[in-house]
């Protein structure tokens, strides 16, 4: 059967927050089949553990930004959300001692080498999917999303922006999703902002934590990190970075097509909900043998 992961031993590291600038301690620690993707505030007394889930996104400026029932918030958890969907972490704890998970390089990249350092374990039970069975589609103004069914899990991403050098670049993709996908093509592409926005956040005791080594930074005409674009379609790349991460606020992968239009994380979250509230139009599936799947992830490490 199509196991279930864990890592195979903790792992941690230690950066800033984006918005508040602090600095935070990350700690990825193995978990129990069924136990689901769960966030744990340690600088809490009592501790506190948020499992994962689409309600919980009460704020989506900026960043996805979870809160649970007694207004306890974790912050931009999309970046690392997207590395455990892009190499198929089912159950973990992310423990955080401060109110944000850390921004680290402004992508994905830093928590798939975490999660490698660590390594991946298969447990002993079935790994669940949700297929996608009848279209869904939610707009907002002149934004949308929907998913398709389809015997995978395939992007199809297009986003507008007027910017020269952002629209100089690639503004629409056509993606097969699997891990080595994910790793060579996505997880490198960092967040990205406008020097003016910065100015106003900052004022505003925001983005205290961005820099041009978290950021892709742009005036009105240019890129000004002095690097230049990882990836030739860099903006690109990251809006399918944070969908692939807000979608698996649903703590299983999805089978389907993903179809987007200038989406961010507010209409992610839409499109997640409304699939949660029509279960008639998925189903949870197994697999018996690995062949059968139709999503690809890395091979778990040696035993």
């Amino acid at each position: 059967m199509v196991k279930q992961r864990t890592l195979k031993q903790s792992v941690s590291t230690i950066g800033v927050g984006l918005h508040r600038g602090e600095k935070v301690r990350l700690t990825m620690r193995p978990a129990p089949a069924n136990t689901g993707i769960v966030f744990r505030r340690v600088d809490l007394s009592p501790v506190v553990d948020m499992p994962i889930a689409p309600e919980k996104v009460t704020d989506t400026r900026m960043c996805t930004c979870m809160t649970n029932e007694d207004g306890v918030a974790i912050s931009t958890v999309e970046h690392l959300m997207s590395a455990l969907a892009g190499l198929g972490i089912d159950n973990v704890i992310l423990e955080i001692d401060a109110n944000e998970v850390p921004i680290v390089d402004g992508s994905a990249s830093p928590f798939i080498m975490l999660i490698e350092e660590a390594g991946i374990e298969e447990l002993n039970a079935p790994k669940k999917f949700i297929r996608i069975d009848k279209p869904i589609r939610v707009e907002v103004e002149d934004k949308w999303a929907e998913v398709l069914p389809y015997d995978g899990f395939k992007l199809d991403f297009s986003v507008e922006f007027p910017h020269p050098a952002i629209a100089a670049t690639k503004q629409h993709v056509e993606m097969e999703f699997s891990s080595q996908t994910f790793i060579d093509e996505v997880s490198r592409a960092r967040t990205f902002g406008f020097m003016k926005d910065f100015e106003y956040l900052r004022a505003n005791n925001l983005a205290l934590g961005a820099n041009f080594d978290n950021a892709v930074v742009l005036d009105e005409f240019q890129v000004l990190n002095a690097n230049g674009l990882r990836y030739d379609d860099e903006f690109l790349m990251h809006k399918i970075l944070d969908a692939i991460g807000d979608l698996y606020m649903a703590g299983l992968p999805i089978l389907g097509e993903f179809r987007s239009f200038k989406t961010g994380h507010a209409v992610n979250n839409i499109l997640l909900r409304a699939i949660m509230d029509n279960p008639d139009s998925w189903t949870l599936v197994e697999f018996d043998e690995a062949k059968q799947a139709p999503l690809k992830f890395l091979a778990a490490s040696p035993a």
